[in-house]
């Protein structure tokens, strides 16, 4: 008897240390700004699961698709609430609360490779002001990321600038809708999920939505059969942040496992998206239907120009919006890239 109840104490003991031993220390709720069936997300999902690999189970993400606990638009503030925990979304989406948060989130026309945007941000200042811009609102800035120079969705022919007057096209509010007026063209008001029935109904000519794969793979390119690819004009910072109480109870360990796992996204998503892009572009050109349209290096430089006087004015708008101006601009013209 005495032998028997030893051997459920020990039992009880090794239970409770393995139970112990795989507890995560820290649980994350975070948001994606992606529905779960996108690359993006998956992408996401096999970098959740690495952080709680590298951190041996402390760190356990439960993340979860767009809309799942608030609007993409609102995770910002639920983070500040205690709501959710972080998010992984476009920093853009945050135009509203700052236009700073516009300006670096999508500098239209600034970036023509996603190592130039990552580079600005790692190694050229860009990390450091977005810690500053979220600093108020009790957020973490832990990394940047991004997709792919987005591709350009077209039911008439674009090879240039001036086919742009006059165009009915979906755009983001705010500095994206700002350069392609000055452009010539009309922006519509249009949620991404009404873009597909918008260009089939003749509501829209053209949209800026996504990058080339994810168009493809949705059928955009069957009802708009002129798509601009590679894109001249979009490529969207992501950032992954959390919230700022969170990441002070992290001993340093994890909150280094965490900046660097951010890196190692980064990469994942670009170079994933880029192949996909590759695969969806030679799947395009077997459709005769379908017709891509690669502006000349002329025509990007002209909507580069236009581009660059909406920074100056966007600019205008907040006292952070003017450091994000003079911060990326510094940069690019220290890099010759403007």
């Amino acid at each position: 008897m005495r032998k028997q109840t030893i051997n459920l104490i020990t039992l009880s003991i090794a239970g409770l240390l393995s139970a112990s031993a795989f507890a995560a220390d820290y649980k994350l709720k975070i948001q994606s700004s992606d529905p779960s069936g996108d690359l993006n997300f998956k992408v996401q999902q096999q970098w959740a699961e690495r952080v709680e690999s590298m951190s041996n189970g402390r760190i356990d993400i439960d993340l979860l698709p767009v809309g799942s606990v608030v609007k993409h638009t609102e995770t910002l503030g639920a983070i500040k609430m205690g709501i959710i925990d972080g998010h992984i979304t476009a920093t853009g989406y945050f135009s509203g609360k700052d236009p700073a948060f516009g300006l670096i989130g999508n500098m239209v026309g600034a970036w023509s490779d996603t190592t130039q945007l990552l580079q600005y941000m790692n190694y050229g200042g860009g990390n450091e002001l977005m810690t500053e811009l979220y600093a108020p609102y009790g957020v973490k800035f832990v990394g940047a990321s991004t997709t792919g120079v987005e591709s350009f969705v077209s039911k008439v022919p674009l090879n240039g600038v001036d086919d742009l007057k006059g165009l009915k096209l979906r755009a983001p509010e705010g500095l994206v809708q700002q350069v392609f007026a000055a452009a010539g063209a009309t922006p519509v008001n249009l949620p991404g999920s009404e873009v597909f029935t918008g260009l089939s109904k003749g509501v829209i000519d053209a949209a800026d939505y996504t990058v080339f794969s994810t168009n493809q793979s949705a059928g955009m390119n069957d009802i708009a059969t002129h798509p601009v690819q590679p894109g001249f004009h979009s490529l969207p910072l992501i950032d992954v942040s959390v919230s700022q109480k969170k990441w002070d109870k992290m001993p340093e360990d994890l909150q280094t496992i965490l900046t660097m796992s951010v890196r190692d996204l980064s990469y994942d998503i670009t170079t994933k998206l880029k192949m996909a892009d590759n695969e969806a572009v030679a799947k395009a050109n077997q459709n005769p239907n379908i017709t891509i349209h690669n502006w000349s290096d002329v025509e990007r430089k002209k909507f580069r120009e236009i581009a660059k006087t909406q920074w100056k004015v966007f600019a205008e708008r907040s006292p952070n919006a003017e450091k994000v101006y003079n911060s990326v601009t510094t940069f690019l013209e220290e890099n010759s890239l403007l």
